[in-house]
């Protein structure tokens, strides 16, 4: 008897389409087997004829063949001992096959004889279809066409808020106003596309992602998480506690310049954080030449602050002190040698101003 020989495994025969390849065989190759009597004589498949005492078969998919029968459908060469692929039920050598089939990958140029991806009427190697800016693999991710670029989708937004202002929804594809948007597993997406996880609310832009869930808020404080007094936002880094709140490190700045401590020292006025120049503009004790915080001896005249190596006499440029003797000028200070030094008109003029506000302030 002949003994049968075993087939070989195949994979299951897909259509070739955008992500289907023709089947071919895992072992790359047919074996030629060597039969043995038998009271039955099998046939060839293609020439329907006997096989000869002790010839060799060739066996696939439970049926049999001569090897020289056992042929590329284009080439007509034997495919025994070859590798060779199976579309629409005709067998093709490897060659023969990525001419005739397989498509050629646009950006690597080779042929693609596993998953074919299609994309902007091209076909790629799933390895090859990367973004254009960053350079991950964008198969599984989704992409946006720019021109003639491909962008994954976080490239896409950012370069679409930098091209027109705005972000896009990821949920209904529409923009988003500047700075009125919420950001879910990496995407942008409308504030009221959401609910909030535990009181169902709709969800505004103060809305805040814990455990891939989103929530208001007022929901959100309640789970212990420190909110920013600035921002409102959840504080997941370093905590400033400052002025009986906290802060994001960054948050915490100057009510009057806006410049951030970065944990460097302030100073409270009035329920408000000062660094030191506008604490002392507050307070009143800044240089009126350098316009800079007098922080030890200060000098006043004229109820202008000065610090001591600015106190200088306004014509002649000598230093004074609290010892010398003074004049005002035009509510500056002058020096006695140089008042002395004044015509004899002009001090009486100085005289009678002095003495009618002196006067007006005594009333």
């Amino acid at each position: 008897m002949y003994k049968r020989p075993m087939l070989h495994e195949v994979r299951n025969k897909q259509e070739l389409g955008s992500d289907h390849i023709a089947v071919k065989f895992n072992d790359n190759k047919v074996e030629n087997i060597v039969t043995h009597d038998t009271s039955e004589e099998p046939h060839c498949k293609r020439c329907d004829e006997p096989f000869t005492e002790d010839e060799n078969i060739v066996c696939v998919k439970n049926d049999i063949y001569h090897p020289t029968c056992f042929v590329c459908t284009q080439c007509l060469q034997p495919l025994s001992n070859k590798e060779f692929y199976e579309f629409e039920g005709r067998r093709y050598c490897k060659y023969d096959f990525q001419v005739l089939f397989a498509p050629f990958c646009f950006k690597c140029g080779e042929f693609i004889m596993s998953k074919v991806v299609k994309a902007m009427n091209r076909s790629w190697h799933p390895e090859c279809l990367v973004c254009d800016e960053c350079g991950i693999q964008i198969v599984s991710k989704g992409f946006q066409r720019h021109k003639t670029r491909i962008l994954c989708k976080d490239c896409w937004s950012v370069i679409c808020q930098e091209l027109v202002g705005y972000h896009i929804c990821q949920t209904c594809n529409e923009p988003i106003e500047l700075n009125k948007h919420i950001k879910f597993m990496g995407d942008f997406h409308h504030p009221h596309h959401f609910h909030c996880y535990d009181c169902d609310q709709e969800l505004g832009m103060d809305a805040h992602e814990r455990g891939g869930e989103l929530y208001c808020l007022k929901c959100f404080s309640r789970s212990g998480v420190s909110i920013c007094s600035a921002c409102r936002r959840p504080i997941e880094g370093r905590i400033v506690w400052a002025l009986g709140k906290v802060w994001h490190v960054e948050h915490f700045v100057c009510h009057h310049c806006e410049i951030p401590f970065m944990g460097s020292r302030f100073y409270e006025w009035q329920g408000h954080a000062y660094c030191l120049i506008h604490y002392q503009s507050r307070i009143g004790s800044v240089c009126h030449i350098c316009a800079k915080p007098v922080t030890g001896i200060l000098v006043k005249f004229t109820n202008k602050i000065y610090c001591p190596e600015h106190f200088l006499c306004s014509l002649c440029d000598r230093k004074l002190d609290e010892k010398s003797k003074l004049y005002e000028i035009d509510l500056k200070p002058v020096c006695k040698d140089c008042y002395d030094k004044l015509p004899i008109q002009w001090k009486k003029i100085l005289a009678k101003i002095h003495r009618a506000d002196r006067k007006k302030w005594s009333n």
